[in-house]
């Protein structure tokens, strides 16, 4: 079976825009006729998307996977790592939880994995023209080298010529790339192939000179420079881009004030989780959308998420020792806000969360904001499920999906808030959520039911409507396919694609 040409994005380090890269450049071998996946040997990150196999991956990988306009499996993401503390994490093996670890444990465990990834990606390379790689962190990580299956070792394998990527925008990035390529070994450095500088500000023609020494200094031809841009929407991978997200003040919409705007507040939890199920509401005409971290920054807000997490307990702990609970009582109690949680967040809204099999904490019990009149059990199975529902209050229909330990049940007091009637492609009927009598209180299981243009206007024209604004008709302005599109349109212009598939066609793996 004849296998596939394949090409490595490494980066100088996490935070460089190499999943973005990845997924522009998907997009073009796709433009170009070329069958092409996405493949990320380990991940750490907790955004995560579930697949039809009912298994969990990188978001990123999702998206990637979109720009190439095939399914995501857990093929392109075989090993994804969701931190639960500064030392632990939950372990996702080809999409299903194997074990939580501390970091020591893992190191000893990943041994155990390469055969798992190279199994993985051996599928992927016998079934598409392209495999489009991805490297975590930076390749040059000392401690990490001797059990690395996701950087030069997986481009080793997979006879990957390897591409590096530098921000240009953190200052630095001459040294960076150059002092990469040193902490590499010989063998090592004859891979890297080319450079691309990522998130380039200003006038080019100023670059030259730095280019220049870079090419004479190392041998290798800079294969692109990449402008820094905001016009693109593409889904970030993890909560290190909500670093560089607009704090209280958020963003100002182009001929709007902030009076024009529903304010719209997500707590930043510390183990935030999925944050990419807000990129819709951030991409509206009449929404301003920021994260929070403090109770002041409330001030104002017609709505609040609390999203997920992927450590319940922990997070509404810091919740409460933040001052951010009170203020989220009395803010609904005043009839002002509209409060909704989404899976952790939507735990942290009701009464006790309880974690007996440790999942989370040490197994106490912890009491939740009491807005809704629930109670959560952390369960040892985990759900992941794509899912179709439909509103119940509006018989709109959504799909999204649930990744959750948790179970949580209502003394009865509260209606559901959806109706899910299609369970990982076959027929269901239950129900999921619930919500206060004034609709102002509702919590959900289900991941992505923003992307749905139909809800997500109806959601935010009642918003408007309790303000006494008249409503918008709906506009489908998160058109993710069409972003891909502009992202590969910018790649082209900017990135040396003759040579670069000059380099993937030719290269043997010296």
């Amino acid at each position: 079976m004849k296998k596939s040409k394949n090409l490595q994005i490494c980066g100088t380090g996490s935070g460089v825009g190499k999943s973005v890269i990845v997924a522009g450049l998907c997009r073009i071998f796709l433009q170009d006729g070329l069958r092409v996946c996405p493949f990320k040997a380990q991940n750490m990150a907790l955004n995560s998307f579930v697949t039809k196999e009912d298994g969990e991956i990188g978001r990123a990988q999702a998206s990637q996977a979109a720009a190439c306009r095939i399914e995501p499996s857990v093929d392109m993401n075989p090993v994804l790592i969701k931190p639960t503390s500064d030392v632990g994490a939950q372990i996702i093996v080809r999409g299903k939880p194997y074990a939580n670890m501390k970091a020591a444990e893992y190191v000893k465990y990943k041994v155990n994995l390469k055969d798992v990834v190279f199994r993985s990606f051996a599928r992927l390379q016998n079934k598409y023209d392209v495999v489009v790689i991805e490297g975590a962190g930076s390749p040059a990580e000392i401690n990490l080298k001797a059990h690395d299956i996701v950087n030069m070792k997986m481009a080793e394998h997979a006879k990957a010529p390897v591409v590096l990527v530098g921000d240009i925008d953190k200052g630095g990035v001459f040294a960076w790339l150059i002092g990469t390529l040193e902490l590499l070994t010989k063998n090592e450095r004859k891979m890297v192939k080319g450079f691309i500088i990522n998130k380039f500000r200003g006038d080019k023609r100023l670059l030259k000179s730095g280019l220049d020494f870079l090419e004479k200094r190392t041998g290798l031809k800079v294969l692109g420079v990449i402008p820094y841009f905001k016009d693109i929407k593409i889904p970030e991978e993890d909560s290190v881009a909500l670093e560089a997200h607009p704090g209280a003040g958020g963003r100002t919409k182009r001929n709007a004030t902030s009076k024009d705007l529903i304010d719209i507040a997500v707590i930043k939890l510390p183990h935030i989780s999925n944050f990419t199920d807000f990129d819709p509401l951030e991409s509206e005409p009449d929404v301003r959308l920021r994260y929070v971290t403090g109770k002041d920054e409330l001030n104002g807000a017609d709505l609040i998420i609390i999203p997920g997490t992927k450590n319940t307990v922990a997070d509404l702990s810091w919740l409460k020792k933040n001052g951010l609970a009170r203020p989220i009582r009395t803010m609904n109690d005043e009839r002002r806000t509209t409060i909704i949680g989404i899976c952790g967040g939507y735990q942290m809204l009701g009464g006790k969360i309880s974690d007996k099999y440790h999942l989370e904490s040490d197994g106490r019990a912890i009491e939740g904001l009491g807005l809704l009149s629930i109670s959560t059990c952390l369960a040892k199975k985990k759900v992941l499920a794509r899912i179709k529902a439909k509103e119940l209050s509006s018989g709109i229909e959504i799909s999204g999906y649930e990744i959750h330990h948790g179970v949580s049940q209502s003394d009865g007091k509260y209606d559901p808030v959806f109706e899910v009637f299609e369970h990982n492609g076959k027929a269901a009927r239950y129900f999921d959520g619930f919500r206060s009598k004034d609709g102002r209180i509702f919590g959900t299981y289900i991941h992505g039911l923003f992307d749905s243009d139909t809800f997500r206007r109806s959601f935010l024209n009642r918003l408007r409507q309790a303000k006494g604004w008249r409503p918008l008709s709906e506009s489908a302005i998160f058109n993710t396919d069409k972003e891909f599109d502009k992202l590969a349109q910018l790649l082209r212009e900017n990135i040396d694609m003759k040579s670069l598939y000059g380099i993937m066609m030719n290269y043997d793996g010296h």
